[in-house]
């Protein structure tokens, strides 16, 4: 009735899993015990759970990728102990499969299940502000879109406690994730969260490319847009064509685990390699996917910070959309040593050189817009400078590795790793960091406290530097990626500086969420620390902070990219319509937690076999569906006297911050 689920699945042997799931355990009950307590329950349902409103969608996924953080930086201090300790005789506190779900757990987290939510929360939260748009094109796919992504979020967070996770490197390459090598559920828990979260993303895509086409304010041509929304646009389109060979892949390793098929087994007739091609083909657009909106930021950031328009608006353009089509001309540098010969090797090595053009034009433009600029060193200014410095290092890096002799020695060295975390910690986390103190007086109408702000930065910007450039050395000194215990003494004095440097790291996290905590502490106990109500350059400082619910109560008209800054300089950066009409808006719904939930109860039977329950999931999926579409009571009208009211009060707390 159970399938392959009993008692021992959980893993009672674990001292570390268990004590994990006893803390985990006490949170989540003093977490619910505290909103039971203040009786919070309705207002989550009605103003967030349910909540259609783009604006709220991107806070919930911001949330969880900061939890998720946190959970995938766990794992990256016990992997960093790990290695620093289990030098000859000492075999370290992890066992060897235990450390191999680890390193997994940790990949597949922060890319999936930090990086992408994080991204996604800021598209979410600007984009339709910068194009004035009231919300996405589909209301209720965003709102499915994150509930699907947080279903893919319990799954892989149950495999901790429940099972295992999989023990195979972030990608799952066969034969390794094959039933022989892996047929425990560990690898079953890893498609099915990427596959409904996967989902969602696609979904997301989807929304994001149609509200960028066809939801532009009066005026605002393709060439009006602000980068961050090109950047966004681009990312999309990425999302759209690399998310379905995703799903493509995975379902035909869930064929090959579930159904006894052949596709990437050499001794049935199937190939290997067609599976490494597949997911890089989805894998190196991804990374362009993380990065192109943090690109978008840092962007926003130096043109606001340094008081003058963003030097070469047009060439950034062309780089972004440059950067998109070469994204899927370089998959094969992953693979050099696959065999494929010369002048494929030669073609991919080229391609992957040609892309750190544009990349390289960016750094130049943002160089240029600081240039005789007044120049302010804010917090996010800090994060993007950092991130200048150390992307440079990680790109060049990264240009050595695309020469293909070069990476027949690195390839499979910790000089990979080094790079790869030079690129995506200064580049992506930086990124989103960066941006999210950039746009939080948006979100909730204050700032964060400066001063814990660039503490968390100098934590982060040493810490990294200490964590990781011991790793270029021990690329070249030639230690291999994968390893849980190594008999060469010379390694372990450059893997304790690369732990300190990760202890650096975590001081950093620690600054970050207590900036936030300091923030809304400060906000609460003197409500005008807000700053300038109408900070950026961008359409979306031309509403309210925070925006009403419904963004504009006019959708605007664009004439100029800088159009929001030079009404600002002429005083008329807000202004109050003279007469008001009833908003058409999309009511809150339900529909997308019980879709999602149906959704998680099919995942974890189909990880454990249990057939019926799967059923009951599909059918309750469906079900939930069918539902939303009969459902006539889906938006309604805000009357023009209510949006009055609403515009007044804002107009009042926005001349109060000025």
């Amino acid at each position: 009735m159970f399938g392959k689920l009993t008692l021992e699945a959980v893993p009672y042997h674990e001292p570390i899993v268990m004590v994990t799931l006893a803390a985990v355990a006490l949170g989540g009950l003093a977490l619910l015990g505290a909103i039971t307590y203040l009786g919070k329950w309705k207002y989550l349902w009605t103003e967030w759970f349910t909540t259609v409103d783009h604006k709220r969608i991107g806070v919930m996924y911001i949330i969880v990728a900061l939890i998720m953080l946190l959970r995938g930086f766990a794992d990256a201090i016990m992997m960093r102990t790990q290695l620093a300790v289990a030098s000859g005789d000492s075999t370290g506190f992890l066992p060897p499969h235990h450390y191999d779900q680890i390193f997994t757990a940790h990949g597949v987290i922060m890319i999936f299940f930090m990086a992408m939510p994080f991204i996604t929360g800021l598209m979410n939260l600007i984009v339709p502000l910068q194009i004035g748009a009231r919300d996405v094109a589909y209301p209720f796919l965003n709102s499915l879109s994150f509930w699907l992504f947080a279903a893919g979020v319990v799954l892989i967070m149950m495999s901790l406690f429940v099972g295992e996770f999989a023990a195979t490197g972030w990608l799952a390459y066969p034969p390794l994730s094959g039933l022989d090598y892996s047929p425990s559920v560990g690898v079953d828990y890893y498609i099915w969260a990427l596959q409904i979260s996967g989902l969602g993303t696609t979904l997301s895509g989807i929304n994001f490319v149609v509200t960028i086409l066809r939801m532009r304010a009066p005026g605002m041509n393709l060439m009006k847009m602000p980068v961050f929304t090109w950047t966004a646009l681009v990312t999309n389109i990425l999302i759209v064509a690399a998310f379905p060979v995703l799903t493509a892949t995975l379902a035909l390793l869930t064929a090959d685990r579930y159904l006894g098929t052949h596709f990437f087994t050499n001794d049935g007739g199937g190939n290997v390699m067609m599976y490494v091609n597949l997911i890089w083909i989805w894998g190196h657009p991804e990374v362009y996917i993380l990065i192109l909106p943090c690109f978008g930021a840092f962007s926003e950031i130096i043109a606001t910070y340094s008081r003058k328009p963003l030097f070469g608006y047009n060439s950034m353009v062309y780089a972004t959309a440059a950067i998109g089509v070469l994204s899927f001309l370089v998959w094969l540098h992953h693979f050099f040593t696959m065999g494929a010969g010369a002048n494929v090797n030669a073609f991919f090595g080229i391609a992957t050189m040609i892309i750190s053009i544009p990349t390289g034009a960016k750094v130049f433009n943002w160089l240029f817009t600081m240039y005789k600029g007044r120049v302010q060193m804010t917090t996010p200014v800090l994060w993007t400078i950092g991130f200048m410095v150390t992307f440079v290092i990680g790109g060049m890096t990264g240009v050595l590795m695309a020469i293909p002799a070069v990476s027949f020695v690195l390839h499979n060295s910790l000089f990979l790793i080094a790079h790869f975390h030079n690129v995506i910690i200064g580049g992506v986390v930086f990124g989103c960091i960066a941006a999210m103190t950039y746009w939080f007086p948006k979100a909730f109408g204050f700032k964060l406290n400066e001063r814990l702000g660039r503490y968390s930065f100098w934590c982060w910007f040493i810490g990294f530097y200490l964590a990781f450039m011991p790793l270029y050395i021990l690329g070249f000194k030639g230690m291999t990626r994968r390893l849980n215990h190594y008999d060469n003494p010379e390694w372990q004095p450059y893997l304790i500086v690369a732990l300190v440097g990760a202890f650096f790291i975590a001081l950093g996290i620690w600054f970050l969420l207590q900036q936030v905590v300091v923030s809304i502490r400060d906000r609460k106990q003197n409500p005008d620390l807000t700053g300038d109500p109408w900070n950026g350059r961008t359409l979306e400082w031309a509403t309210s902070s925070p925006p009403p619910f419904y963004n504009f109560a006019h959708v605007p008209h664009v004439d100029s990219l800088d159009q929001h800054w030079e009404d600002k300089e002429r005083g008329i950066a807000y202004v109050q319509p003279k007469k008001y009409e009833d908003i058409h808006m999309p009511r809150n719904t339900g529909a997308g937690i019980y879709i999602s939930a149906f959704g998680l109860v099919m995942g974890f039977a189909l990880i454990w076999h249990i057939w019926w329950l799967a059923i009951v999931g599909l059918v309750g999926m469906i079900g939930s569906f069918i539902a939303r579409v009969y459902d006539r009571n889906v938006d309604y009208y805000v009357p023009a006297a209510e949006v009055e009211r609403i515009e007044n009060e804002h107009y009042a707390k926005m001349q109060k911050a000025a």
